[in-house]
């Protein structure tokens, strides 16, 4: 049985493109910094079709125990610099069906 983390963020204006090259950078900097190559990282996968959304993405969470905690962390701390990057957007952030919560100073941690 398979848990992913899923992330998406909406808000009435769109991406600015400051805020666009932000989002770019999170990404690639995430990507640089992971550390399983044969794990999924983040994936963002566009605002989609819905009004308002500016990004969603999910990340499917590894079989190995001893791998999970690493790319949990990993990811949460590549979703909390996305948000930072997003004033004013409206984030939910959830493993499944456990809500993530976020703290202004941590950000996102289980």
């Amino acid at each position: 049985m398979s848990v992913s983390l899923y992330y998406s963020a909406a808000r009435e204006l769109p991406l600015t493109a400051a805020e666009a090259a932000a989002v770019e950078r999170v990404v690639a900097a995430g990507l640089a910094s992971f550390p399983y190559r044969d794990e999924e990282c983040l994936h963002l996968y566009g605002g989609g079709h819905e009004p308002g959304r500016l990004l969603a993405g999910s990340t499917k969470m590894p079989v190995d125990p001893e791998r999970a905690l690493p790319v949990i962390v990993h990811v949460l701390g590549s979703v909390t610099e996305l948000r930072r990057a997003l004033p004013g957007a409206r984030w939910h952030v959830h493993l499944d069906d456990l809500d993530v919560p976020w703290d202004e100073d941590a950000g996102y941690a289980l």
